[in-house]
């Protein structure tokens, strides 16, 4: 049986450019809430199917995961970025990051835990570099990405001796949806030549999870390099 990896987030971005990265090497599930675009990315890939769920219902994310006994790669890539000062950022905006960034990765992971135990299979965060170095005004976006980070080394320490390797990777400014309306949210001029490419980001996750068996690739750091 060939090995398989869920995408969460494929239907655009760096989940999309992750898809496409491991298709290669992997049967994908590509997860997501836009049925119809996932089933336009999953047309254009070999070995893909969509798996639409919203990811922070708890109860549908649980009927989804059932199915899945053996999973090689998991990827979290959904993510949102809800900007704000603390003075000013109201409590959805917190909690909506938290919900998303947060809970439904933990969540989704917990439930899949026996079919990555089974595969001795590999976790990939995709983080941020907001969750290396919080600032001003990004307050509800950055508790959560160091929240995911927190996350993630917990579960590397409790995996590691069933086999499960955990990455995570935080790249830069990457030239995405989100991406456009965080500068617009910022005031700044979108400049997506400036930024990461997905694929940039999409080949860091590649590496990590073709790495070597005796190799742990903990955390992966990608920044656009200065023009």
């Amino acid at each position: 049986m060939s090995s398989l990896a869920l995408v969460t987030g494929a239907s655009r971005g760096i989940g999309a450019a992750t898809a496409v990265a491991l298709q290669p090497h992997y049967r994908l599930l590509l997860g997501g809430r836009d049925a119809s675009a996932l089933e336009k990315q999953a047309a254009e890939l070999r070995d893909a199917r969509p798996w639409p769920v919203e990811l922070t219902d708890f109860a549908a994310l649980a009927e989804a995961a059932a199915g899945i006994d053996r999973l090689d790669v998991l990827v979290h890539s959904a993510g949102v970025a809800e900007l704000g000062t603390v003075e000013e950022a109201p409590i959805d905006a917190w909690r909506r990051d938290y919900e998303v960034n947060v809970l439904a990765v933990v969540e989704l992971t917990r439930l899949l835990l026996p079919a990555l135990r089974a595969a001795r299979g590999h976790v990939v965060v995709i983080n941020s570099g907001a969750g290396m170095n919080a600032k001003a005004g990004w307050g509800p976006y950055a508790a959560s990405k160091f929240a995911a980070r927190a996350f993630a080394d917990t579960l590397r320490q409790e995996e590691e001796p069933h086999g499960v390797r955990v990455t995570s990777v935080f790249p830069g400014r990457t030239a995405t949806e989100m991406q456009e309306a965080v500068t617009a949210a910022e005031g700044t001029e979108y400049r997506p030549e400036e930024y990461l490419r997905p694929e940039s980001v999409a080949a860091a996750v590649l590496g990590a999870v073709t790495a070597t068996p005796d190799a742990h690739p903990t955390e992966v750091v990608v920044r656009p390099r200065r023009r």
